[in-house]
């Protein structure tokens, strides 16, 4: 007879997805399980580079600091550059990441966070660290077997102890699958996939070489390597070097030349010696840590969740696409930043079931747009490619094309002019802001009654962020601080944390007032509901976030609970209130009156506005109460 283990919450998977889904859960005092059929976190670097709207996220718990200080940042991983080999002849090189003088104002103007490069291997323990302390147990060299739905609404989940040989079964309230590109959750819930074409074939060699000597003036986060004048075996075609760890460990990736095949399989001591060319000296100590290779794909699910919303699903369960603008691991953390509060609200009886149903239909179009992106990117690539020769069928052509861009004639002005223009299009990748923060929603979770239609797009939506209050968007950041300055707090800090917010600003007490009858009258209409599921949560919960990170914010806002509930935060904004709006930024980017407000979601997405007060044709009370209602979907 198997052994069942009954818990709330089952997460499948233990990368970033499921361990961030955990870590946000656990935040709330949910309890729960992450097991993987993985032997231990990450082994090798994958996904690497963490953008700000993800580590907004990660902030919320007050894991942001401890990433940036695990990470590699500025100096080392500001510039990506085009060049012949590690130590030779550089074609090209970008500013990136927001690192670009032209764009840093754009980058620290969205957000408080800071880009970081921390490799997975480096992530995952930090988040497994977290969920482990938080309510959350984790098992790795567990097999996910399958599972079954019972006619309660539970899931009685089969897993496989690697370990022992041994099935146990675990009955919860929600299944979470976050178990990767190959996840057995989607197949089993039956998730219908758009999947196009595979677009080629990847291999990742991870090294050990000492290049400290080597690089001074050639740092940067990717090197893209191409040798035209050279014949190169099958498995390599160009290569990106991919620093680890500055400056002895190194990632080279390995790009097939089109319709090659790896057969036979290439040996180790074959990648390494293209490894010694790429770097410029074939003398070099260097050792392979592990090879491993990977898919060029372009599939998303067509929904996240099954019918009964009890089987969800995350990560890259649902957005398999190639590491093109470095969105891979950041859309994971924000799918769970997106659903762990919804869940939050559910399981405590704040919210109706039914608002599982906006997890899908806000996330699924990111996810989507996201796959789509991040497979746009290689033909931009395609095109500095091409200008240096390498889609040259033959070696002579190759050469012939190479030494092109030194000469006067026509034709090597248009392959001059066809380089410059390849690497400005690479702004979209490197600098690819507006695809980081543009993720704006529409669902029953979002209050649009009385909107008029979307203001204009920035022209290029993918290279530039485009700040609104609509709902849908994220909170606008801003710095503020006291009438008498201490510590400069973001908006982004004073809304989350499981809660509620509102942001008004002079002449908007009114609404101070109604958010607290609003949340009395919620409580009490939920009463013996609430108190009921409660009563399991009692001492769980993290009820401050518990890290360094906060101890620079003020108390009143490292001292907040975060066990979700009906009170709302009022914030006010402006002369002699509550923040000090003393760049002036917020009244910029509020749009709003200063007796208008804004309503906050626990994820920091606007869910609701009004613009001015004299706007509301009734009561505060009544018209606040009623967009709370549809939020939570208590109508």
């Amino acid at each position: 007879m198997q052994n069942t283990i009954t818990i709330d919450l089952l997460i499948i998977g233990a990368g970033p997805a499921g361990l961030s889904l955990a870590c946000f859960l656990g935040s709330y005092g949910l309890k729960g399980m992450v097991v993987s059929n993985a032997r231990s976190t990450a082994d090798t670097p994958r996904a690497h580079l963490l953008n700000a709207a993800a580590t907004d996220c990660l902030r919320d718990i007050g894991l942001d600091t401890e990433c940036f200080s695990h990470g590699t940042h500025e100096d080392e991983i500001s510039q990506v550059r085009w060049a012949y080999s590690m130590i030779g002849e550089e074609y090209s090189r970008v500013t990136a990441w927001g690192y670009d003088p032209q764009r840093t104002g754009d980058y620290r103007a969205a957000s408080p966070s800071l880009p970081v490069d921390i490799p997975q291997t480096l992530l995952e323990p930090i988040l497994l660290r977290y969920a482990s302390q938080n309510n959350f147990d984790c098992r790795f060299a567990v097999e996910f077997i399958g599972y079954e739905e019972e006619a309660s609404g539970h899931v009685v989940t089969t897993l496989r102890d690697l370990l022992l040989g041994q099935n146990f079964t675990v009955r919860s309230k929600y299944l979470f699958g976050a178990d990767g590109a190959r996840s057995q959750v989607v197949k089993q819930a039956g998730l219908p996939l758009v999947a196009s074409p595979a677009k080629g074939l990847a291999i990742n060699v991870l090294v050990d070489v000492d290049m400290s000597h080597l690089v001074e003036n050639k740092r940067g986060s990717l090197h893209w390597l191409m040798q035209p004048d050279v014949e190169h075996p099958s498995f390599d075609w160009l290569c990106i070097c991919r620093l680890i760890k500055a400056h002895d460990q190194w990632m080279f990736i390995f790009l097939p030349a089109p319709g090659s095949s790896l057969e036979p399989e290439p040996q180790p001591d074959e990648y390494l010696k293209r490894i010694k060319e790429y770097i410029g000296d074939t003398n070099i100590p260097a050792k392979i840590r592990s090879i491993s290779k990977w898919n060029i794909n372009e599939i998303y699910a067509e929904t996240y969740a099954n019918v009964a919303q009890n089987v969800v699903c995350l990560g890259d369960a649902v957005h398999r696409h190639p590491p093109h603008n470095g969105l891979g691991s950041n859309t994971c953390i924000q799918d769970a930043f997106n659903l762990a509060w919804k869940i939050a609200y559910v399981i405590k009886g704040l919210a109706s079931p039914s608002l599982l149903t906006t997890y899908s239909a806000e996330r699924q179009p990111i996810g989507r747009q996201i796959v789509q992106r991040a497979n746009q990117a290689l033909p931009e690539q395609i095109a500095v490619c091409r200008a240096l020769g390498m889609l040259e069928p033959s070696l002579q052509a190759r050469k012939q094309a190479f030494r092109e861009l030194e000469g006067t004639t026509d034709e090597s002005k248009r392959r001059r002019e066809l380089l410059t223009m390849g690497i400005r299009d690479c702004q979209h990748e490197f600098n690819g802001l507006g695809i980081e923060m543009n993720q704006s929603y529409e669902s029953s979770a979002v209050y649009l009654d009385g909107e008029a239609s979307p203001s204009v797009p920035p022209s290029d939506p993918v290279l530039y962020y485009h700040c609104s209050s609509r709902p849908g968007s994220r909170l606008p950041h801003a710095w503020l601080n006291k009438r008498i300055p201490g510590t400069p707090i973001s908006t982004i800090d004073l809304a989350g944390n499981g809660h509620f917010s509102l942001f008004t600003g002079a002449g908007g007490e009114a609404w101070r007032q109604a958010a607290t009858t609003v949340s009395e009258r919620l409580t009490s209409s939920l009463g013996d509901r609430m108190n009921r599921l409660n009563d399991a949560y009692v001492g769980q919960c993290a009820t401050t976030i518990s890290s360094a990170a906060t101890s620079m914010l003020p108390l009143e806002i490292r001292a907040v609970s975060r066990v979700p509930s009906l009170v709302i935060r009022v914030w006010s904004i402006g002369w002699k209130l509550d923040w000090e709006d003393v760049y002036m930024d917020w009244i910029k980017k509020r749009e709003i009156e200063d007796d208008g407000c804004l309503l906050v979601r626990p994820d920091r997405t606007i869910a609701w506005r009004c613009i001015k007060l004299q706007d509301v044709q009734e009561k505060e009370v009544e018209v606040l109460e009623r967009v709370m209602r549809r939020i939570l979907g208590l109508t």
